[in-house]
């Protein structure tokens, strides 16, 4: 068994070792040292936000049995790819591709809050009224099929070794966890990390309900884009523990908690005043 073939055997195993194993690591550090008091009954989240979870999971597996593993394996075998026509080294190659694929999670991200129809289905992202472990992993399953679609083009035009893809794979579910988790990190520890990954209190900031800190801090695993591309927002205005999480106007539990309701959301409300350009504006006021 080639190496490729053995990571494409081991693939699912490899991304659910890794997945339950640091969101076991978040969640029990959240018990320890959260860093806000949670609004909801955490076990209504929990429950309802990895149900949404599974769902995604298989429907990716019924709509995409190959993933992006069989998907870079094919653009290898075929040709297809800048990498696979230039050829770096190996190493360099894996890290090319772990961070082109980051930067176009990031321009991903920056769209789904630019085009009405796509914010539609990220609000089940972002009406979520607390923010931990589990909000990490909550999006609607289309924004999901769509990502994954992204992906797939993504690695057709580069061309990554399966390796880089599954490292990406593994670290963009890792670091998504860890920066969305309730945890209070020594705010010298964080001044540090997040100029090498994006910390729970970076990301924080981009659930606020102030529309010009929800379209700031747009990464999920490397810092550096929003600082190039003028998003980087430091702190929230209110401070950690009394900024409001969410989307103003969504407090109905039923609609914004509960799965059915999270699955009909993007085709029964929207929420005005959280364009794109409202990064570029003063309309910071909760109340406009």
């Amino acid at each position: 068994m080639s190496w490729n073939q053995w990571i494409i055997e081991y693939e699912q195993l490899i991304r659910l070792s890794f997945f339950l194993g640091v969101f076991t690591l978040v969640a029990v550090a959240e018990v320890f040292s959260p860093r806000r008091r949670l609004s909801v009954s955490k076990a209504l989240r929990w429950m309802n936000n990895l149900s949404l979870v599974a769902l995604n999971t298989l429907v990716l597996r019924l709509l995409f049995p190959a993933a992006a593993v069989g998907v870079a394996a094919f653009a290898e075998n075929s040709g297809w790819g800048l990498l696979n026509h230039y050829q770096p080294p190996f190493f360099l190659a894996v890290i090319i591709s772990v961070v082109v694929m980051d930067m176009v999670i990031y321009l991903q991200h920056v769209m789904v809050h630019a085009v009405p129809a796509l914010w539609r289905l990220h609000m089940v992202h972002h009406v979520d009224p607390d923010f931990d472990v589990t909000t990490g992993s909550r999006f609607h399953p289309i924004e999901i099929i769509l990502s994954m679609l992204i992906k797939f083009a993504t690695i057709a035009v580069l061309g990554p070794p399966v390796i880089g893809v599954v490292i990406f794979e593994v670290l963009l579910n890792a670091t998504a966890m860890f920066n969305h988790g309730n945890l209070r990190l020594p705010n010298r520890l964080d001044q540090v990390l997040r100029w090498f990954v994006v910390t729970p209190d970076m990301h924080r900031v981009h659930h606020s309900v102030i529309p010009s800190e929800t379209n700031s801090n747009f990464g999920f695993n490397l810092p550096w884009w929003d600082r190039i591309f003028g998003t980087y927002q430091a702190q929230p205005k209110a401070g950690h523990a009394e900024m409001t999480i969410g989307i103003r106007g969504f407090q109905d539990l039923k609609k914004i908690s509960w799965l059915p309701g999270m699955l009909a959301l993007p085709f029964t409300h929207t929420a005005t005043g959280y364009s794109i350009v409202e990064r570029f504006t003063d309309r910071d006021d909760p109340a406009d």
